[in-house]
């Protein structure tokens, strides 16, 4: 049994392909990060570029806005959490579930 060079290539370029097609997916969703009970969301694409967010009424004190601040941030991490595992996902799910170092 010789080792195949021609068809490790194939696997190589075909492996790059779902990758680009994995990347592109991720590129065009959106995720929502929310906090407050939903009284700050915060809308991302997958790769991580905050297209929205809304804030209640009742969420925004003049006399507080550290409290609003804070929701905000909470809002931006899980949103981005959620990004980052759906990224972990997919990509993983293109490598066949092999954990490349730095990748993630």
């Amino acid at each position: 049994m010789g080792f195949n060079m021609k068809a490790l290539q194939q696997q190589a370029q075909q492996m790059q392909q779902k990758m680009l097609k994995a990347q592109e997916e991720l590129a065009n969703s959106t995720f929502e990060g929310t906090a407050g009970g939903g009284a700050v969301t915060l809308t991302l694409k997958g790769t991580f570029e905050i297209v929205g967010l809304k804030i209640a009424p009742e969420a925004v004190d003049p006399a507080d806005v550290a409290s609003l601040e804070d929701l905000i941030l909470a809002a931006a991490h899980d949103g981005f959490e959620k990004v980052r595992a759906q990224q972990e996902k997919v990509m993983g799910g293109v490598m066949g579930g092999m954990r490349i170092p730095g990748l993630f």
